[in-house]
């Protein structure tokens, strides 16, 4: 068993000014990824649109009104409400409220490798590219032809 308290973990978003919580190591989970985030008004919980292609994800809103944009519209989540993004399928949420949402992301396996954004290949045409961690952000490569295009 291993507890802790949120509060006691520090914040960090890779190089973004948000809070969140990545309490998968303090708690020590091995097969599940949990982040907690508390976002102002006009913040993000990533860089923009994106799919897990080896991960599904779960978001429970616990205070405050989340919209998350899908490839199919948007959808607003509010308090006491989850929304589930299966493998591979395309998300962006955001606080578009006027107050602050508090929320807890949970996404299985733990370690997802395989991140795409919506974005077509300039040389082969193939409809996302996948996001690899650089040292400024990320670099993005057609996983079809290998193409690499800067992020």
């Amino acid at each position: 068993m291993e507890k802790i308290s949120i509060q006691d973990v520090e914040p960090g978003a890779f190089g973004r000014d948000i809070d969140r919580r990545g309490l998968s190591e303090p708690l020590e989970t091995g097969d599940v990824a949990i982040n907690r985030y508390r976002l102002d008004p006009g913040e993000r919980f990533s860089g923009g649109m994106h799919a897990h292609m080896d991960q599904e994800e779960v978001f429970i809103i616990v205070e405050g009104e989340a919209t998350f944009e899908t490839m199919d519209g948007e959808v607003t989540v509010g308090e006491n409400e989850a929304i589930r993004f299966a493998p591979g399928e395309f998300q962006s949420g955001k606080n578009d409220s006027d107050g602050d949402v508090v929320a807890f992301a949970l996404g299985a396996p733990r370690d997802s490798e395989d991140v795409r954004i919506p974005q077509d290949c300039p040389e082969c045409g193939h409809d996302n590219l996948r996001a690899i961690p650089g040292e400024d952000g990320f670099d993005l490569q057609c996983p079809e032809c290998g193409t690499e295009v800067e992020g």
